[in-house]
């Protein structure tokens, strides 16, 4: 099918998400297409008769009713103010049938009303003049004597939110994201809004509308996307710590790529209420910090269940995991992690922190994660279909700009989700990847088991390279993608991961290992970490900034 990927088709799908493509684009997209479907139809081989699909990785969620009563919500001046175009009242669209229109009064963008607070031309004056900010990590100061920095897809009430992306470069959300508000009550005030790849789509932090982020190791070398500013700022000193998003490893990456401590909750832990929707089904919000502590602290103001989110549970009535060995945690170390592909620095750095836990009391044994290799394939299956459906909102009339200002990495996945999940390919792809996505679940589940031979603690490496150099792999999608081969499979199980500095390769540049546990074990993985930090000192390294 890769091969018989047609112009004809990648137009056609280009209509079906309403949008324009020029003939270069057309192209280009087609043997990009071609090229990511051709990797993909590598999910044929998989056996998945009587397989059921997973769509969505929450325990215990069932159907919940409520009410049809009239509650609190926006004014309506509050839900017009970031329109292009209103007219006595209403947000004013495209005609269907070609009538000539009415006097149209143009709303004035990138102004927010006084309970808003300060304007976007105000932030984006301010910021220009950051001496700080040659990193490019910084997109919006919001205070300077404020503690934490944002991913910039966490909306905060009356300050430019852009997902990074041109769509939203001038929007001003009307309300914070539930993690702001947690963070804030607790007395983290936002320092900055942060750069990320657009819509969280990248790895690299090169996919930003608004430039990449520099790694403060060495310049020349991305920082890992798509919390990539995050990650940077972290590293920079500029904030102790940034929030994150994790999608495939969007916060583990960044984090290995700048020597420093990312944790991916386990899905359903920290509510994505006022968060960008990228994936629904896989998004987790998470922290970036310097030291397992710092992660763990800010991780327990912002965890708990939020009304506002369904996917949202309470991680404090959960059960939690409960050692069937008591004394011994156990540590399984996927050989799949370590096939041929590994680079050889990135492979010893993790294998001497597996020495080290081994002296120190860890009981170490080898396990199999055998469907780990189709985690990409279903990756941009599952992601890319969730994508389309989620970027499908932005039409430039009720707020942002039109879909002409999509970047090219969004507009490739939004055609490649809305073809995977079109009528006559939806069962060959996107139904294919769920089920498969069942298998790289169940994988992990046989991992977890409480007989002998399960493991409490799953750890490997988080890139299978260090950090690449900045434009290496921007013009080839694919490449790009394979990335995060050894991280997407936690995102398609919903597990907890932890990032951990473990080294540095002979150019300097940081190298990290992950921890993934069960569901729910975000404590296992932070007692785990504390106690790999207290034996080395690789997290109290600093770039020269």
């Amino acid at each position: 099918m890769g091969s018989s990927i047609t112009k004809q088709q990648v137009q056609h799908v280009a209509k079906l998400a309403n949008l324009q493509l020029s003939e270069e684009e057309l192209e280009l997209y087609t043997k990009q297409i071609k090229d990511i479907v051709g990797y993909v139809e590598q999910l044929d081989k998989v056996k998945v008769d009587g397989v059921k699909p997973t769509y969505q990785t929450l325990d215990g969620m069932v159907n919940v009713w409520r009410e049809d009563e009239v509650g609190m919500s926006l004014s309506q001046n509050e839900a017009l103010s970031q329109a292009k175009r209103i007219v006595d009242g209403y947000f004013v669209a495209a005609p269907a049938l070609r009538l000539p229109l009415p006097l149209i009064k143009s709303g004035r963008r990138g102004v927010a009303s006084a309970e808003f607070g300060r304007t976007s031309e105000f932030f984006q004056s301010k910021n220009s003049g950051l001496s700080e900010n040659k990193y490019n990590a910084i997109l919006t100061e919001v205070d300077e004597k404020g503690a934490v920095g944002h991913k910039d897809l966490f909306l905060t009430k009356g300050v430019r939110s852009s997902a990074g992306s041109n769509v939203l470069r001038e929007y001003l959300p009307q309300y914070s994201s539930t993690v702001v508000e947690l963070l804030e009550k607790a007395g983290f005030k936002t320092k900055y809004k942060l750069n990320c790849d657009a819509w969280a789509h990248g790895s690299s932090g090169e996919n930003s509308d608004f430039g990449s982020t520099k790694n403060p190791w060495n310049e020349e070398f991305t920082p890992g996307g798509s919390s990539s500013g995050s990650a940077a700022a972290v590293a920079a000193g500029l904030v102790d710590v940034a929030t994150g998003t994790d999608t495939g490893g969007s916060i583990r990456l960044p984090a290995s790529f700048c020597n420093l401590v990312g944790l991916k909750s386990t899905y359903g832990a920290l509510s994505r209420y006022g968060i960008v929707a990228m994936a629904s089904s896989l998004d987790s919000p998470g922290v970036i910090g310097k030291s397992v502590r710092e992660v763990k602290k800010v991780f327990k103001v912002m965890a708990g269940k939020d009304e506002r989110d369904a996917t949202s549970l309470d991680s404090v009535k959960r059960p939690g995991l409960v050692l069937t060995r008591p004394g011994i945690i156990r540590i399984g170390i996927p050989k799949e992690y370590f096939d041929k592909g590994i680079d050889l620095e990135v492979r010893q750095a993790v294998m001497t922190a597996v020495k080290i836990l081994e002296k120190n009391g860890f009981k170490i044994q080898e396990i199999s994660l055998p469907n780990s290799k189709y985690g990409i394939a279903v990756y941009y299956l599952v992601q890319t279909t969730e994508v389309s459906s989620n970027l499908g909102r932005y039409d430039g009339i009720r707020y942002g700009f039109g879909r002409e200002s999509f970047g090219a990495e969004a507009k490739r996945r939004i055609m490649l989700g809305t073809f995977a999940s079109s009528a006559g390919y939806s069962a060959k792809f996107f139904e294919k990847a769920a089920k498969v996505r069942t298998l790289i679940i169940q994988d992990f589940e046989k991992a977890f088991n409480s007989s002998a031979d399960g493991v409490d603690v799953i750890l490997g490496p988080v890139s299978s390279t260090p950090p690449f150099k900045l434009g290496e792999k921007a013009n080839d999608p694919l490449t790009m993608y394979l990335s995060d081969i050894l991280t997407v499979s936690v995102n398609l199980a919903g597990l907890p991961a932890l990032a951990l500095p473990c080294g540095f390769s002979k150019h300097n540049l940081p190298i990290g290992m992950q921890l993934i546990g069960p569901r729910w074990s975000e404590n296992l993985l932070f007692d785990v970490g504390e106690v790999y930090q207290s034996l080395t000192k690789w997290h109290t390294k600093k770039p020269q900034v």
